[in-house]
C-alpha cells in the first residue's frame, strides 16, 4: 500500500506519525491487498488555536475511492475515528463485491433444475436428482416460497448448487415454473 502524509498550516509530530504507520498496518492486515493508496493529511483549521484540525483520509481501492473527512479537538482523536469509519466503509464496499458475485442466479437462468427423487420430511431434507443425473441433498430451510410437505417425489425444482460437509447439496430450492 503506498501511504503519502502531508500536514498543513501544522507541524507534524512523531507521534501522529507513528500513529498512522499503526493504522496503516491495521489496513494491510484486514485489507491486504485492497487498499493499493493512501493519503493522509492533517490540517490545522483556522481555529486550531482553540483545538480545531481536520483530517483527511483518501484511499483508493479497486474500481473506487473512499475518502474520509473528520474535524476535532486534537489530532490523535481525529485519526481514530477516521480510520474506524474508513474501516467500516471498506468492509462495506467488500460486502457489496462479495454480495453482487454470490447472486444464485446469472442472468435468468438458474444454478441447476432437477426432480426431487426422495423426501424425508420428518428429518427435514430430501434429495433432487439433478439434470445431469447427480444426488443433490437439500434441507428444508433451502426451500424459498415453500414448505417440505408442499413437495412430493417426483416434482420439478431449480436450485443453487454448492459442496457441503457431505458432498453436492442444494443453498436454495425453488418450485420449477
Amino acid at each position: 500500500m503506498e501511504l503519502k502524509i502531508e500536514a498543513r498550516n501544522v507541524e507534524m509530530r512523531k507521534s501522529w506519525q507513528t500513529k498512522i504507520v499503526e493504522e496503516q498496518e491495521k489496513l494491510i492486515r484486514h485489507y491486504a491487498n485492497f487498499v493499493l493508496h493512501l493519503r493522509v493529511s492533517i490540517e490545522a483549521t483556522a481555529q486550531y488555536k482553540e483545538g480545531g484540525f481536520e483530517i483527511k483520509l483518501v484511499a483508493t481501492v479497486p474500481n473506487d475511492t473512499v475518502v474520509v473527512s473528520r474535524s476535532a479537538e486534537t489530532v490523535r482523536a481525529a485519526l481514530t475515528e477516521s480510520f474506524d469509519v474508513l474501516a467500516l466503509q471498506l468492509k462495506e464496499i467488500q460486502r457489496k463485491k462479495r454480495k453482487s458475485k454470490k447472486s444464485p442466479m446469472v442472468g435468468d437462468q438458474p444454478d441447476g433444475s432437477g426432480v426431487i427423487r426422495k423426501l424425508s420430511p420428518h428429518e427435514s431434507y430430501g434429495f433432487i436428482t439433478s439434470a445431469d443425473q447427480r444426488d443433490i441433498y437439500f434441507h428444508e430451510n433451502a426451500l424459498k416460497n415453500l414448505n417440505i410437505d408442499d413437495l412430493t417425489e417426483g416434482d420439478s425444482v431449480v436450485f443453487g448448487e454448492t459442496i457441503g460437509e457431505n458432498g453436492p447439496q442444494a443453498s436454495w430450492v425453488r418450485a420449477a415454473g
